[in-house]
């Protein structure tokens, strides 16, 4: 922080699942002192996650918000500053940059973005109740969990049929559950799919209610065609949500560089369209979504800031 600003910071970092937490690390122990500003629902997705098994350096496996919690001690550690609060605004046409939260307004000279993605969900109740507890939006994550289960999988792109294959490798069968009676995939995934003994399909039919929060697991799913309005039921022991990811990126609209989609657009390393402003994590990256990969990116992150500090004169 500069002693004649009091609201002028080095770095700031937007957000606090794995890539800003890393970021923060690293930036902190750069001497930055970083603020890291995390959201009302801090942590990312991992706080929706109970026991995550792929992150080097637990053996024994580690609950999502308990790694978050771990690296969160270890950035404050080292001098990060933690502010919780949701940020209203972020002008990056000034310099330094103005962010501007429900408490107060800052300025900074670099910018890390890890404001991550959020998975699409159907919106059911028993479906939010069961997150963690049988319904999955990471078949990466979790597909371990359900080695020998019957499972069932929601979508019809390509991130679908490519969960449900992975799936076959665990799962003893996977439903493949879609709203309409073709597939948007690509032919390849498709025929891939079509040519699994292990996958079938529930054509023109939704999922109406997941069973049974009341016994914390997933015991079946309701399902109605939506042609024929028929409803069954369809006994499952796990369900993933393959419906897309929304990368949380509406603060940076009009002022960086998007794909299409809407992920923050990065080269040579973290940059992105705007000298200053980094992004890391699941907020640029659609392709990998693990928590080591966003926090690998997070350390790239604080040491581009860093360097362009380092440039400036700061």
């Amino acid at each position: 922080m500069n002693a004649d600003h009091p609201h002028l910071r080095n770095v700031a970092i937007i957000g606090s699942g794995p890539a800003g937490l890393t970021a923060a690390l690293y930036a902190a122990r750069a001497n930055l002192n970083p603020l890291l500003i995390e959201g009302l629902e801090a942590g990312g997705q991992l706080m929706m996650t109970t026991a995550v098994d792929n992150f080097p350096g637990f053996e024994d496996g580690i609950m999502g918000p308990d790694l978050m919690a771990a690296m969160r001690k270890q950035a404050e550690r080292f001098g990060a500053e933690t502010r919780t609060g949701n940020v209203l605004s972020v002008d990056l046409s000034d310099r330094p940059f103005v962010i501007t939260t429900a408490e107060e307004t800052l300025r900074t000279r670099a910018l890390i973005i890890a404001t991550g993605a959020s998975a699409r969900m159907l919106g059911l109740p028993s479906e939010r109740a069961l997150v963690g507890h049988g319904v999955s939006t990471c078949a990466t994550c979790d597909g371990f969990f359900f080695r020998g289960k019957p499972i069932a999988v929601v979508g019809g792109g390509d991130s679908a049929l490519e969960e449900a294959t992975f799936l076959t490798r665990f799962a003893s069968h996977v439903t493949v559950i879609h709203r309409r009676d073709t597939l948007r995939a690509s032919k390849i995934m498709q025929d891939k799919a079509f040519a699994n003994p292990k996958i079938s399909f529930e054509w023109d039919t939704e999922v109406l209610e997941v069973r049974n929060p009341a016994q914390g697991l997933v015991s079946s799913v309701h399902l109605q065609n939506l042609r024929t309005g028929v409803r069954k039921d369809l006994e499952i022991e796990g369900l993933f949500v393959a419906i897309g990811h929304t990368p949380n990126t509406d603060l940076f609209k009009h002022q960086l560089e998007m794909t299409d989609m809407g992920y923050l657009i990065t080269r040579e390393g973290t940059k992105t369209s705007l000298p200053g402003v980094f992004a890391c994590g699941d907020v640029q990256d659609h392709v990998y979504r693990q928590a080591i990969t966003a926090a690998g990116s997070g350390c790239m992150a604080a040491i581009d800031a860093e360097r362009y500090l380092e440039a400036l004169g700061h």
